[in-house]
């Protein structure tokens, strides 16, 4: 598939490279994959080709890939993007795309999520496509609860119910949700978002889950038809490190096209504090404040909605992941689980500055890639 051109409105920022741009520093091991059923006498074409991107660390790596060959029995297709992951996960990697032959793509710099899933979506040549976050663990059946749902409903795009943390598939993070611009008494736009169900038990909640139509799908995994970005173009690299997703599934709204949600379909986003030291930089980067801002910001602009509580409560919050995950376990350690507002608000500082420098220190390394 030729990646189309983006579109006007979804232009990146001047100190950002887009995917669409030579990617110099790649290696790339082609190959198709199908499922272990399929005998050298039975021929089965993909349908779906499954993009693994990173999110915010590589330690989930192994586990995450592992879940994909064990519980997907439907052929596929592969393509997995290695954003500068750290040596051992690079090893790993390009083993694991030799054995299994897999395409793996990989950059010497770090990548945001639509920045990596537009390198992915370039690979893409099957009917269907799925980006999955590389630090998704899925269960049996998942795929094909997906595929099916879309091939029955017609959607466009069609998201799993997602859970979160582990033990895995215990507890729900997305059952679907709203996003979509209203109209409020003065003429204002604004943006409605709610996310369904969220940290709900799923034993207490599936059996009242039913597929249905939703507004919101998140790209922790979701399902895709490959025509809707032959009509969208790519990904909106303006769009560095949040509500990628809003804008994605309200775009796909535009065209007049259905966004699904597949109960049937069960996956879990492992969440949680980074597990080796290697994460620790790209953690940070991903969630750098400055992308943050310049994403909503671009948001804010492109969907000509007015900037009220939703946009002010998320700019107080800048850097609460990075406090909940790096900084708060640390100060806890050292002081032995009492904890400490005077050493999280001196880290806090610390962190600001480091948070920029990174940022700034990423925008460079690109520019001369």
């Amino acid at each position: 598939m030729s990646q189309p051109p983006l579109l006007s409105s979804n232009a990146a920022p001047a100190s950002i490279p887009t995917a669409s741009a030579q990617v110099t520093s790649t290696q790339v091991i082609s190959a198709q994959v199908t499922a272990a059923q399929v005998t050298s006498t039975q021929v089965i074409s993909a349908q779906v080709t499954i993009v693994v991107v990173p999110r915010e660390r590589f330690s989930c790596t192994e586990t995450s890939l592992q879940s994909i060959y064990e519980h997907t029995k439907i052929p596929f297709e592969l393509v997995y993007v290695d954003g500068n992951s750290p040596p051992h996960i690079q090893k790993y990697l390009e083993e694991q795309a030799k054995e299994r032959q897999f395409n793996l793509i990989r950059t010497e710099y770090y990548l945001f999520p639509n920045q990596s899933r537009n390198i992915g979506l370039a690979s893409v040549k099957t009917p269907y496509l799925v980006f999955l976050d590389n630090d998704v663990v899925v269960s049996s059946g998942w795929l094909e609860a997906l595929l099916n749902c879309a091939e029955e409903t017609g959607a466009a795009v069609v998201g799993p119910l997602m859970c979160q943390k582990e033990p895995i598939h215990e507890e729900i993070h997305f059952a679907g949700g709203e996003s979509h611009i209203w109209v409020d008494q003065l003429g204002r736009r604004r943006i409605r978002e709610k996310m369904l169900s969220q940290g709900q038990r799923v034993n207490a909640v599936l059996p009242t889950l039913k597929r249905s139509e939703t507004e919101l799908a998140e790209f922790h995994c979701v399902l895709i038809r490959q025509s809707v970005f032959d009509q969208l173009g790519s990904l909106d690299e303006g769009m560095l490190n949040t509500k990628e997703h809003l804008d994605f599934c309200m775009s796909v709204a535009q065209l007049g096209e259905k966004v699904y949600f597949e109960p049937a379909a069960i996956v879990t986003y492992v969440a949680g504090p980074p597990l080796e030291r290697s994460d620790l930089t790209y953690y940070m980067l991903r969630w750098s404040d400055e992308w943050t801002l310049k994403s909503l910001h671009h948001f804010r602009d492109k969907w000509n909605v007015v900037e009220d509580g939703y946009f002010t409560s998320k700019y107080k919050k800048l850097g609460w992941r990075r406090h909940h995950t790096i900084m708060g376990p640390f100060v806890r350690a050292i002081t032995l689980g009492r904890g400490s507002r005077l050493m999280m608000r001196g880290l806090a500082g610390v962190d600001r500055l480091f948070n920029r420098y990174l940022t700034r220190r990423h925008a460079r390394l690109q520019k001369q890639m």
